[in-house]
């Protein structure tokens, strides 16, 4: 017996704990995987509170970024419109100009009309110019605004006097140059009202909630109709 007892012992293996590839021991698994499962449960608000953080502040962003792009573009169909308008100023001088130049010797007893209707051109010119540098500032197209309609009388009135004096009125120079601007009236008129449709969309735009938010951030401010 003593010999089959030595011999039983010897053929017991001593219990090794063996380690998982993670690091784990092979002991209680069950229990250790519910640990680190609670452990993680225990970081899941933190986790949903910051993933829900990230997500409404991209919403934002995204918002942010539409309603800038939204302003810029409508700011450039300003700049645009203005193109427009300033195009047929500048042919209106060009026509302007040589008539005024035209009608000094002729019209000599007229001379303080016309010279009226050269300062009121130089002043809508100098006007335009102040626009052309910054197309939506409302100051700048109010006092542009203002110098056009000075000018309208001064011209209105050259024209009845040329009217008066068919001799003037038929002359080479000034026959071709009148027709010029009988043609450019009507355009200017209509590319002012293109101007105003895209004025009133920005301000609509930019005095809107929310958008009006981020109007004092960008610097985005209100322009005038002309």
């Amino acid at each position: 017996m003593p010999g089959a007892m030595a011999a039983a012992n010897a053929r017991r293996v001593p219990c090794v704990r063996r380690a998982m590839p993670n690091g784990w021991p092979a002991v209680a698994p069950r229990r250790l995987l519910f640990r680190r499962l609670a452990e993680m449960a225990a970081l899941w608000p933190d986790l949903w509170d910051w993933l829900l953080r990230l997500a409404l502040l991209a919403v934002l962003m995204g918002w942010m970024v539409g309603a800038y792009n939204r302003l810029v573009r409508l700011r450039t169909a300003l700049v645009t419109a203005w193109g427009q308008i300033d195009e047929l100023l500048t042919r209106r001088s060009a026509a302007l100009e040589p008539m005024i130049e035209a009608l000094r010797e002729p019209m000599a007893a007229e001379a303080n009309t016309v010279q009226a209707l050269e300062a009121a051109l130089l002043k809508q010119q100098e006007a335009a110019r102040t626009v052309r540098a910054r197309p939506s500032a409302a100051e700048a197209l109010s006092a542009w605004v203002l110098a056009e309609s000075e000018l309208g009388s001064p011209l209105a009135r050259v024209q009845a006097l040329v009217e008066q004096h068919p001799e003037v009125a038929h002359t080479d120079p000034v026959r071709p140059l009148r027709k010029q601007l009988e043609e450019l009236g009507p355009r200017i008129g209509y590319a002012r009202q293109g101007f105003n449709e895209q004025a009133d969309a920005y301000n609509e735009a930019i005095q809107a909630f929310p958008t009006r938010l981020l109007v004092g951030l960008f610097r985005f401010k209100p322009t005038a109709r002309v």
